[in-house]
């Protein structure tokens, strides 16, 4: 388990205003010092990796239904930035769906997180992803560690 004593910057793609809200609440809920910044979809997200002065999150978590660009369309496109390659990527939606897991690991997500279908399970599985210090565990992804459902 990761201590942080500096801020750990979050970031958050997702169209949905309301899960965006919970997933806010539940992460305002953990003593970790942090930054959250959302993105409502796939482009706002690009555009802003795009820009050459970019800050780079500490993990994101990454929707994958949105407009514009989907999660799958944004992850391929950020594993082909060198800059962005070790990025520690977490799969965020309410998919369940094999082929959506297996692209998203080929692709280079990190974990798979089916949404959540209470308040305390997402705070349960989101202080297990952001307090995970990713540097040691993207050496060694397996499939079986790939998709978290509580």
């Amino acid at each position: 388990m990761r201590q942080y004593t500096q801020k750990i910057n979050i970031f958050l793609a997702d169209d949905d205003p309301d899960d965006r809200a919970l997933f806010e609440q539940a992460i305002d809920g953990f003593s970790t010092n942090h930054n959250l910044t959302f993105f409502h979809n796939g482009k706002e997200l690009m555009d802003y990796f795009n820009q050459p002065d970019a800050v780079l999150p500490d993990i994101l978590f990454l929707d994958l239904n949105m407009p514009y660009f989907t999660g799958t369309e944004c992850l391929i496109e950020i594993r082909k930035h060198a800059r962005m390659r070790h990025l520690p990527i977490a799969i965020y939606s309410t998919s369940s769906s094999e082929k959506d897991q297996e692209d998203t690991f080929v692709n280079g997500a990190n974990v798979y997180i089916k949404k959540p279908d209470s308040f305390d399970k997402l705070q349960k599985v989101l202080h297990e992803v952001i307090t995970v210090n990713w540097q040691f565990q993207t050496s060694s992804m397996n499939k079986d560690m790939f998709f978290i459902s509580l």
